[in-house]
């Protein structure tokens, strides 16, 4: 099943080097870093607030790049991603590593080593992990590599979906006049333009063949991409492009609404990610706010519908909420998971509360029950 994740328990880290002492340039990276975290902040994608998007231009040392990304690979409940863009390379013993500004060919210590990025994301929380690297290769790294395959073989992480750029050279990699990678430029097309007759949802296993075959059209390497558990479905966005198929449905549309690929309330893990998700269930229903409202029979108004969408805090009373995904089009039995979803939120934001205006316990004195069940929150969460 598509699932787009929870912003509220999802982190991203984009990496980029464009400046070199003793490579090429790739003055395209920065436009890559600076698009891709755009895109990944859009309601149309996964909706992430600044400050779970890091972004780390030309960083100077191997040690601040893994801070990073282990840091993300802490807090992240749901997905993590790590996305770097620059030259790979290759040591004597055929490992990959990723180009710092003072790397060097066959200098592993003057880089980042991929076994480093992976053995984080293993140690991590996360329940998903994706890996995106719009890597090129040298010649000679070529030649040490057998062929571009053995890239992915060696970039595969477990519970991952790994999509990995082919180039081979500085021209295919940053084509003159274009403002991007190939690789990463054909990525960000598709999240803005869609996948013409593809899912309602751009899940990774679609967006990989759909890079696939139009980057082999334009005569550029093709990407490769693994995939461990069900990595493919999970999705980067919505499908612009998408359409529903029309003339078999019935005025209310209720046959055509079973159809959707309505958000999975048992991937909601944070108050963000309720919102956003309940967001996306207006989306996934084609309707308008004040569509919503009519289909409501005038239960909701469509200032009470903006209202909703636009909240920060759990609402205390269940009937709106449930006004409006019925209205939808949300079938009863999803109704019912979706209130289990917000019962299950406002019982953690309640405890939280608590433990933030109780006093600390003095030493020697035995933990209450609210902060026995804060510890045990906060270790699931993965905060301190």
């Amino acid at each position: 099943m598509s699932v787009l994740p929870d912003p509220g328990a999802t982190r991203a880290v984009l990496i980029g080097t464009s400046r070199y002492d003793h490579l090429e340039q790739l003055p395209a990276v920065s436009n890559n870093l600076t698009a891709l975290a755009a895109a990944l902040a859009e309601p149309f994608s996964w909706g992430l607030p600044p400050e779970h998007c890091v972004t780390l231009s030309n960083p100077t040392t191997a040690e601040m790049t893994m801070s990073a990304v282990r840091a993300a690979a802490e807090q992240a409940r749901d997905t993590v991603l790590i996305y770097f863009a620059g030259h790979g390379l290759v040591d004597p013993e055929n490992d990959l590593y990723l180009a710092m500004p003072q790397s060097r060919q066959q200098r592993v210590e003057t880089g980042l080593s991929y076994r480093w990025l992976r053995q984080a994301l293993l140690n991590g929380r996360a329940e998903r992990c994706v890996v995106v690297l719009d890597c090129c290769y040298s010649g000679l790294a070529l030649g040490a590599m057998g062929g571009p395959v053995d890239l992915a073989d060696q970039a595969s992480v477990e519970g991952t979906f790994l999509l990995a750029a082919a180039a081979e050279t500085r021209t295919a990699l940053a084509p003159p006049g274009e403002p991007f990678t190939a690789f990463t430029g054909e990525l960000l097309n598709a999240l803005q333009v869609g996948i013409p007759h593809g899912p309602e949802l751009l899940e990774f296993g679609a967006l990989y063949r759909h890079m696939r075959i139009n980057l082999a059209a334009k005569g550029r390497p093709a990407p490769q991409a693994r995939d461990r558990n069900t990595g493919a479905q999970l999705a980067l966005g919505r499908n612009p492009a998408y359409l529903p198929a029309t003339g078999s449905d019935p005025p209310n549309g209720k046959n055509h609404a079973l159809e959707r690929s309505w958000p999975d309330p048992s991937d909601i893990r944070t108050v963000k990610g309720f919102f956003k998700a309940l967001s996306d269930v207006r989306v996934t229903s084609g309707l308008t706010h004040q569509l919503v409202s009519q289909r409501s029979g005038g239960r909701v108004s469509a200032s009470t519908v903006s209202r909703l969408l636009n909240r920060e805090s759990l609402p205390r009373t269940w009937q709106t909420t449930a006004a409006y995904l019925s209205a939808c089009g949300v079938s009863d039995a999803q109704v019912a998971e979706w209130q289990a979803a917000w019962m299950r939120l406002l019982a953690e934001t309640a405890i939280e509360a608590a433990v933030q205006d109780a006093p600390r316990p003095s030493q020697g004195r035995s933990p209450t029950l609210i902060e026995r069940l804060a510890g045990r929150l906060s270790r699931r969460n993965g905060r301190s």
